[in-house]
């Protein structure tokens, strides 16, 4: 868990975390500590006041982890299955 503390505003912080790790909001929210709710509203809304070129590269790294969510679910899936037919097997 990452203190936030410092001269950065916390949008940011979690913005640069984003982008530079290509993070998803659970995993940031995870990361800081905080809810998923406020990471989104962060970076979504706050970000875009306090620089929004940042909060630009944001929102393609946030349409990108939508777009490919449904196959980080149907992994998730497949992975929950296969440990519980193996579980069987023994």
């Amino acid at each position: 868990m990452i203190l936030l503390n410092g001269s950065k505003e916390r949008c940011e912080m979690l913005g640069e975390y984003l982008v530079d790790n290509g993070a998803t909001v659970r995993r940031a929210a995870r990361r800081f500590g905080i809810s998923k709710s406020t990471v989104h509203k962060d970076v979504t809304e706050k970000l875009r006041e306090v620089n929004p070129s940042l909060a630009a590269e944001v929102k393609k790294i946030l349409d990108k982890n939508k777009a490919e969510r449904h196959l980080r679910g149907g992994e998730a899936t497949k992975e929950k299955y296969r440990k519980l037919n193996f579980d069987k097997a023994k």
